[in-house]
């Protein structure tokens, strides 16, 4: 068994079912792993998991709710026989000028990436913990942006709640072992993939005039990175491979850019 390979561990990734959270359980399966897809759509989360094969699941999840959450880390652990690895990938970016910021859109934003986060850190340690439902420790990869470590125009909340996401893998990572829970949190730092919800982004910067066109938004993020490239799903994939297995052992409480050097 090599250091990156994670065949007997059990995964779950949340807002799984399509994007860069497929791209993850897809990359956690490959390498090993059985992988529960947790989203809060079904049917595509369902088609997942049948067509990563035999030993993988879905269940439903809204991670904003608390409930919710107890309800599919246990029928996770049922489904998997334990639970070694928690992806909290589930998100949301709604562009706007802070001129024009809508409350609701920001405590959506709040809610789902801050709230979210921080929920799936305490039913991952209250199920990996010595007496929880698996009981054996293991990891937490929290998903931040590089819009946590830039100063970008309209992303402004988005921003705040990815550095919050931040700030809480640091806190986690310390009560998990000065409370012996032997959970590994870390986060990652994604750039710009050209996803369905990086061309929308690309598509409002120019919408409300920062831009001439989608095409120079793109080009200015790659001009701002050093790689002189978008991120791929393969990149940021491969790094919660990286988090998730024993290669990453004593990295603990720290955020890993995967961004072309956007945000040094």
């Amino acid at each position: 068994m090599t250091h990156m390979d994670l065949t007997g561990r059990t995964a779950l990734v949340t807002g799984g079912a399509q994007g860069l959270g497929e791209g993850m359980a897809r990359a956690l399966a490959q390498a090993g792993a059985k992988v529960v897809i947790a989203d809060i759509k079904d049917d595509a989360g369902i088609e997942l998991a049948e067509a990563l094969g035999e030993g993988h699941g879905f269940v439903h999840l809204d991670v904003t709710d608390d409930a919710a959450w107890s309800t599919a880390l246990a029928a996770a652990v049922e489904q998997l026989g334990g639970l070694d690895i928690l992806v909290n990938n589930a998100g949301v970016e709604i562009t706007s000028l802070l001129i024009d910021l809508d409350p609701g859109d920001a405590r959506k934003m709040l809610d789902i990436n801050v709230i979210g986060t921080a929920l799936g850190i305490k039913h991952a340690f209250r199920t990996m913990r010595p007496g929880g439902a698996a009981g054996n420790g293991g990891t937490v990869i929290n998903i931040a942006s590089v819009a946590a470590t830039i100063a970008f125009p309209a992303i402004s909340i988005y921003s705040a709640s990815k550095s919050a996401v931040d700030r809480l893998t640091r806190v986690a990572s310390m009560e998990s072992g000065k409370l012996g829970y032997g959970v590994r949190v870390n986060c990652l730092y994604p750039g710009l993939v050209p996803n369905h919800m990086g061309a929308a982004l690309a598509e409002d910067v120019a919408r409300i005039g920062l831009f001439a066109t989608p095409e120079e938004a793109v080009n200015a993020v790659v001009g701002l990175t050093p790689s002189g490239r978008l991120a791929s799903t393969e990149d940021i994939a491969d790094a919660v491979v990286f988090l998730a297995s024993d290669t990453s052992a004593f990295i603990n409480g720290a955020g890993l850019p995967v961004d072309g050097g956007m945000g040094m």
